[in-house]
């Protein structure tokens, strides 16, 4: 199976209304709305939320399916203008253009993928006083696939960028616990591990 035969197969089964991650709602809630790039978009519930508060979003994801399925439902929800949605296999394209911020929530794949370059293209596409928000997970959920992932620290993953520190300022770098419920309805309390890095 390729990697994007696994995410079609993996968003195959709509989502009735995909919410966004609360880690991001946390972070840019307060922030004034500008152009963002959600990597990994997947369903999509981060995107719409960032469109709904007048963000311009470009939504990019390996999934054929998950990048049709979020184009329709922002046009349905009046959002078309504001919502562009692309297909990237990121190891090989990266979207253009420059951006407020850059949200990479639980970019994790059981595939080959050269995370740290991924990211670093990220914090590069950010405009001055642009900010690049790094989501992952810092535990398994017992429904998860990575039972026997190593989750790297967001100081880790910061340290991985290579980033001038004359350019890029590590604005925070967390361990955060969470209570989350999985696909069949179970509850589980997880790690997320947290980096938001500012461009100066």
């Amino acid at each position: 199976m390729t990697t994007t035969e696994f995410w079609d197969a993996h968003h195959a089964t709509p989502t009735a209304d995909p919410r966004a991650n609360v880690r991001l709602t946390e972070v840019v809630t307060d922030l004034d709305p500008g152009t963002a790039l959600d990597l990994g978009s997947g369903a999509g519930g981060d995107a719409l939320w960032l469109a709904r508060r007048g963000w311009h979003v470009t939504a990019a994801d390996i999934s054929g399916v998950a990048i049709a399925r979020l184009a329709a439902r922002a046009r349905e929800l009046g959002l078309g203008d504001r919502v562009t949605a692309e297909r990237h296999d990121l190891g090989a394209t990266f979207p253009a253009g420059r951006f407020d911020l850059v949200s990479a929530h639980y970019l994790h794949t059981p595939f080959a993928l050269p995370r740290a370059r991924v990211l670093r293209q990220a914090a590069e596409a950010l405009s001055p006083g642009g900010r690049l928000l790094v989501v992952d997970h810092g535990s398994a959920a017992p429904w998860s696939w990575d039972q026997d992932a190593r989750f790297p620290s967001a100081r880790e993953v910061a340290l991985s960028l290579e980033l001038d520190a004359g350019e890029w300022t590590v604005e925070r770098a967390d361990a955060l616990s969470r209570r989350a419920t999985g696909p069949g309805g179970q509850v589980a309390d997880v790690v997320d591990h947290l980096l938001l890095i500012r461009r100066r």
